[in-house]
């Protein structure tokens, strides 16, 4: 399976989801607190990760 633009997006946004999903039903935090302070971080992180991933995919790609 390739990965594009929108299968990426999509991949992310449903782990994204499903992570503040998680939080804010097992009450563990207020709502508010999950969604001001969590959801940002967790996007923040995934972002880097994915940043890091590509390029290193481009790496191996290229066959060093």
């Amino acid at each position: 399976m390739e990965f594009d633009l929108p299968k990426t997006a999509a991949a992310f946004i449903v782990v994204i989801a499903l992570g503040v999903g998680g939080m804010i039903g097992a009450d563990m935090m207020e709502t508010s607190t999950v969604l001001m302070m969590v959801a940002p971080s967790m996007i923040a992180f995934g972002l880097l990760m994915l940043g890091i991933g590509v390029k290193h995919g481009e790496y191996r790609a290229t066959g060093r």
